[in-house]
């Protein structure tokens, strides 16, 4: 949590003015007492109007001041928690957009967004409340107890004990309250998974008709979450009942013991009601500081979270914040970077550019994910160049998308090693590297705005002719033409407004656009028809005539034609050459192949 507070750096003074400000009312929030009791000894009880009135002023002046420090340390608090939260949302997602698949993996989405947004919200809400009150109400606490020595000595011992009292009760709820509300926020996690994965899925739960399984898995994370939350808001609610005992039982005693002094004549009216005053500003006080104590548990328990994620025992660097590059020329500069958990990425391992990629190797390449029981890629080898259409074909579950994963250096190898140009894939600049290759993912992605937009994330600066021969090849301009915005059509959220082949096809063109260096299309034609899947293959081939082409599918027709076929088989090899050396020598290749061609096996079995 506290590594969190660099965020700060940038509103050192509001973190300093905010608590300054706080501690200047408080100052006059403690003379009120006094007044009071010059206003009952020397004005009431003398019958002194003049002096009511004087006080009075003086009263309403104080008001006034503090009211007007409280007002300027209120603003600087939230420009500085507001400021804190902005740095820290942008450093977060700044960190998510640079991980690799691995480590997203560790994490989840859910659980990345929770701490994006709920965790981020309750560590600015900290933040704010601890420049506000966090000096305040131990000054006024501790500040009432010093006044209260100025009023009357022995009265005051009654303050010394009550408050160190007060400060065990609040430590110890806080000891208690920061392990449950980690607990509470895990809890949080596991319902915004069951949220997200019913929100997302809501068609197939609706057509397998679970709706009353999932409503009862939910309520069974819900109730999980109830439980912790109830109990930790039950040891928190514990403290104000106890803070007003102990108060209030201090209280009791001490008007007791102030009548008995104003008997005997040692104490005046006034300064009973000045100490009762300052055990009123201290029961308070102590509240505030209880909710405080409340909110700084949760932040913490948030900040914890969030730095668990931009942290781990081995990067102890510095992330940088989302707009911020690395600058080595000065010392200065350098510690005004924020901290990244990648160094190893952004410091070793990009250091290579990469101008252009011209051939591809990999080197007996295995990966296992974390918690698997066998690698998905084993020991994998081959070589592709310039020009090569390489297809990659196999059952579910055989490692097709692992490898592609390899490829565009989202997982680094266990084993092996993967190479571009002859340079370990580690060692590439990952900007550089990313720029020249175009991805078709598995699952068609769009984003919210235009046609225009999305086909611009292939490339930036592409013009209207590029983008439209981009959806030529893509098979993808005819129906676009159609529209009547074309380019600037509206894409709804996730491409809703397209059909499945549609969002196929724009994706491909996305990644046409930028004319890569290396396309990877990972089953990307599964929605396509035949005789569309053909016509965008004319449209491959023309594009990848100076390219690397990596095509996965589980349609051998879909590369059947390709330079080079790898045939997977539960991660291993299992065959590697042409369409007709496999269909000769690799019995899962000419299984998947007959199978989906059952007259070329009768004419094989005929010959």
């Amino acid at each position: 949590m506290f590594r969190l507070l660099k965020y700060l750096k940038k509103y050192k003074v509001e973190t300093i003015l905010g608590p300054l400000f706080k501690l200047m009312e408080a100052s006059f929030e403690l003379l009120v007492p006094l007044v009071m009791a010059s206003i009952i000894d020397n004005g009431i009880e003398k019958g002194d109007k003049s002096h009511i009135f004087a006080m009075g002023g003086v009263l309403f002046l104080l008001a006034a001041v503090g009211f007007g420090c409280a007002i300027t340390a209120q603003y600087f608090a939230a420009k500085a928690s507001v400021g804190f939260a902005t740095n820290l949302r942008h450093v977060i997602f700044n960190h998510i957009q640079t991980r690799s698949y691995e480590q997203m993996d560790e994490f989840g989405t859910s659980t990345m967004m929770n701490r994006l947004t709920s965790d981020v919200n309750q560590v600015q809400t900290g933040v704010n409340l601890t420049l506000r009150l966090l000096l305040r109400s131990p000054f006024i606490v501790f500040g009432a107890m010093v006044m209260a020595f100025t009023v009357d000595v022995k009265g005051a011992m009654i303050f010394v004990v009550t408050i160190p009292i007060l400060a065990v009760v609040v430590f110890a709820i806080l000891l208690i309250n920061i392990p449950l509300y980690k607990k509470v926020q895990k809890a949080l996690d596991k319902v915004v998974v069951k949220t997200r994965e019913n929100l997302t899925g809501v068609r197939v739960v609706r057509a397998f008709s679970m709706e009353r399984e999932e409503v009862e898995g939910y309520d069974a994370s819900v109730d999980v979450l109830k439980k912790f939350q109830l109990f930790a808001g039950r040891v928190s609610a514990f403290m104000n009942p106890v803070t007003f005992m102990i108060v209030n039982g201090a209280t009791l005693v001490l008007l007791y013991r102030g009548a008995v002094e104003i008997d005997a004549g040692f104490l005046t009216q006034g300064a009973l009601i000045a100490l009762v005053n300052y055990m009123a500003q201290i029961l308070v006080e102590l509240i505030k500081l209880a909710n405080l104590i409340i909110t700084i548990t949760k932040s913490m328990a948030g900040g914890s979270r969030i730095a668990d994620m931009l942290y781990d025992e081995e990067d102890t660097k510095e992330v940088s914040s989302a707009g911020e590059k690395k600058n080595k020329k000065s010392d200065e500069k350098k510690s005004k970077n924020i901290a990244n958990k990648q160094s190893s990425d952004n410091e070793k391992n990009k250091n290579i550019p990469v101008p252009a990629i011209n051939d591809i190797t990999f080197e007996n390449v295995s990966y296992t994910y974390q918690g698997a029981s066998s690698a998905s890629v084993s020991n994998l080898s081959f070589r592709a160049k310039k020009g090569d259409i390489v297809g990659v074909i196999g059952g579910t579950g055989s490692g097709k998308t692992s490898l592609i994963n390899l490829l565009a250096g989202f997982y680094e190898t266990k084993e092996g090693r993967v190479l571009v140009n002859g340079e370990d894939i580690t060692a590439c600049d990952t900007e550089d590297l990313r720029a020249r290759i175009g991805i078709v993912p598995q699952t068609a992605v769009l984003f919210k705005g235009t046609i225009e937009e999305n086909l611009k994330w292939g490339k930036a600066d592409a013009t209207e002719e590029e983008m439209w021969e981009a959806l030529e090849l893509a098979r993808a301009k005819e129906f676009v033409e159609q529209k009547t915005n074309r380019l600037k059509e509206a894409v709804l959220q996730g491409g809703k407004n397209f059909s499945g082949g549609q969002r196929q096809r724009l994706c491909m063109a996305r990644a046409f656009v930028r004319k890569p260096d290396v396309l990877i299309l990972d089953d990307s034609t599964s929605a396509l028809d035949y005789a569309t899947e053909s016509k965008v293959r004319q449209g491959i081939r023309k594009l990848t005539e100076d390219a690397i082409c990596f095509i996965v599918s589980q349609r051998a027709a879909s590369i059947m034609d390709a330079d080079l076929l790898i045939v997977l088989d539960e991660g291993e090899v299992a065959g590697m050459g042409t369409h007709e050396e496999l269909l000769k020598s690799c019995e899962v290749y000419a299984e998947i192949y007959y199978s989906q061609f059952p007259e070329d096996r009768e004419e094989a079995n005929n010959a």
